[in-house]
């Protein structure tokens, strides 16, 4: 049972372990703990993706300083941090699959990057003198323990793998040592950016069955990039070889269109993670960013052979026309 009390009775005249929900309650301190059992470190949740940097980047930084973040990224992360530069931080975007840039106070990479899947050079940036943060969301801590190649903060979207069924809105950060995550955690608790404890419950939920799906869709995936590679519509793929994410341009925008419209195992919508396989054209939201033709999928539960029936059907259309 999910205790969603909002505070907790004073013993003998003094606090207990839980005193007022912003602070911590039982569900999100049992997460915070197995989630930080699997990646290494010190785990903090956040009640989402975009709340944990947003809390990361204003706990560890101030105005003047620099960020070199990872081109080819996840565009909310470079959209958030150019809303920030009004409070005078300064972004810059690199080569992750080399050294980072001098002169920054912040590296921000991503394990691997989405929508292009590239995956950093973790020893480059550790040799590098800036903290540097590992966005793991979609390799997870199954294939990737960014802790342990010398990154000092870990961040997911706890909403996509972690948790793993499209029901829970979750941010993650797992630093390396204890003293930044105190100084986090109060920075969570003075700001407010917490995670309640329904989607905490929804979380361990998820971390119960998040190595064999990760694993299940790694094999699905990686059999689809395949398949892929041979259809004559596909002009390009892309997959770093481990999780469920995966991309692949057909010749335009029109073309993408259909493949969305035709697919009918397969849901036209946005994120990824979750058990059921998710498709779309990322133009629509990154603009000039990614290719007109570029699809996002992310390979759920569902069978393999079923998958590429769906993909090959919709393909098939745009070789027809």
């Amino acid at each position: 049972m999910v205790d969603r009390s909002t505070i907790w009775p004073y013993k003998d005249g003094e606090p207990g372990e839980f005193i007022y929900q912003r602070y911590g309650h039982p569900a999100g301190v049992e997460a915070e703990r197995q989630l930080g059992e699997l990646d290494g470190g010190h785990a903090l949740l956040f009640a989402s993706g975009a709340g944990a940097t947003t809390a990361l980047v204003l706990t560890f930084l101030s105005s003047g300083d620099k960020i070199a973040l990872a081109e080819g990224a996840y565009f909310g992360t470079g959209v958030l941090f150019h809303e920030l530069e009004r409070w005078g931080l300064h972004v810059v975007e690199f080569d992750q699959t080399g050294r980072p840039p001098d002169g920054v106070d912040l590296v921000w990479l991503e394990a691997p990057s989405n929508p292009f899947l590239t995956m950093p050079d973790l020893e480059a940036a550790a040799g590098h003198p800036a903290r540097v943060v590992v966005d793991a969301t979609a390799a997870t801590p199954i294939y990737l323990r960014p802790l342990e190649h010398g990154a000092d903060f870990v961040l997911h979207s706890a909403t996509k793998y972690l948790g793993g069924h499209d029901d829970v809105l979750l941010g993650a950060v797992v630093c390396r040592r204890e003293g930044d995550a105190e100084r986090l955690k109060e920075f969570r608790t003075r700001s407010g950016i917490v995670a309640a404890p329904d989607p905490c419950a929804l979380l361990l939920r998820g971390l119960e069955t998040l190595e064999p799906r990760v694993r299940r869709q790694t094999e699905s995936a990686t059999e689809l990039a395949k398949r892929l590679k041979g259809h004559p519509a596909v002009q390009t793929v892309r997959f770093a070889g481990i999780g469920g994410l995966l991309s692949f341009d057909v010749a335009g925008a029109d073309e993408a269109r259909h493949v969305e419209t035709s697919i009918r195992l397969i849901t036209n919508a946005t994120s990824l993670g979750g058990m059921h396989s998710l498709l779309e054209a990322r133009a629509r939201w990154e603009g000039d960013r990614v290719p007109p033709g570029l699809l996002r999928l992310s390979v759920g539960l569902e069978p393999v052979d079923d998958l590429w029936d769906d993909l090959a059907q919709a393909l098939d259309g745009v070789v027809a026309d």
